[in-house]
């Protein structure tokens, strides 16, 4: 072994030459894949949907003992606006996948118009659901009037403030992407916030179907 050599091997491996410090070095860590937003959100949206899901399931089972009562009632309710209400839904939830990835991209500006035009479209369901409900109670039907409307008036009631709270939540993710608040800051709300979303789609997707198509069926 030669004098450099010996003296190369005495040096602690901060002072070893670049080869020696390359082969010992520890790998990096992988990211750990993890769900968008925080655990906690996730823990409140499997228990928005468990509690919905209740309600479903009540629905159904009184539904099956009095099918008449329910289909005729369900068919005074005006499909083709809860049709339009749903793609206006599934519009947002579009614009709202744009906004997300705009942002993390670091296109703010972009990430703000989707944001404004995911909010137009929840402008417009809760005008069409406000007609709806202008419509039957001015056709005398009340949450009151029986089992089914009780349970119209109560979920898409339930519904419709579950999409005031996700309309105030993507104001604010414009407000940051206006502000240009970066990635790293935002990132928490802006995920959370695409996620709620996606979930209060859901939700209105499954009343849909059952409130206006499988009770009028």
């Amino acid at each position: 072994m030669t004098e450099v050599s010996r003296v190369d091997d005495e040096l602690p491996d901060f002072l070893q030459p670049e080869p020696f410090r390359a082969a010992t070095r520890r790998p990096r860590r992988q990211p750990v894949d993890r769900p968008p937003g925080e655990y906690g959100l996730w823990i409140f949206i499997f228990g928005d949907l468990t509690l919905f899901a209740a309600f479903f399931v009540v629905f159904t089972w009184e539904a099956g003992h009095d099918r008449a009562l329910f289909g005729d009632s369900a068919r005074r309710l005006l499909v083709p606006l809860g049709a339009v209400n749903t793609l206006v839904l599934l519009l947002s939830s579009l614009l709202v996948v744009a906004a997300v990835r705009a942002y993390a991209a670091g296109a703010a500006a972009v990430a703000s118009r989707a944001s404004a035009g995911a909010i137009g479209c929840a402008a417009v369901f809760v005008s069409i659901k406000v007609t709806e409900y202008g419509h039957a109670v001015g056709a005398g039907s009340t949450p009151g009037t029986n089992l089914f409307f009780t349970f119209y008036f109560v979920l898409t009631g339930i519904h419709l403030l579950h999409v005031v709270v996700g309309t105030i939540l993507l104001g604010a993710v414009r407000r940051r992407a206006r502000a240009g608040v970066p990635w790293d800051a935002a990132r928490r709300l802006v995920e959370g916030s695409g996620v709620y979303w996606h979930m209060v789609d859901l939700l209105w997707i499954i009343l849909f179907s059952l409130l206006y198509l499988v009770g009028a069926a």
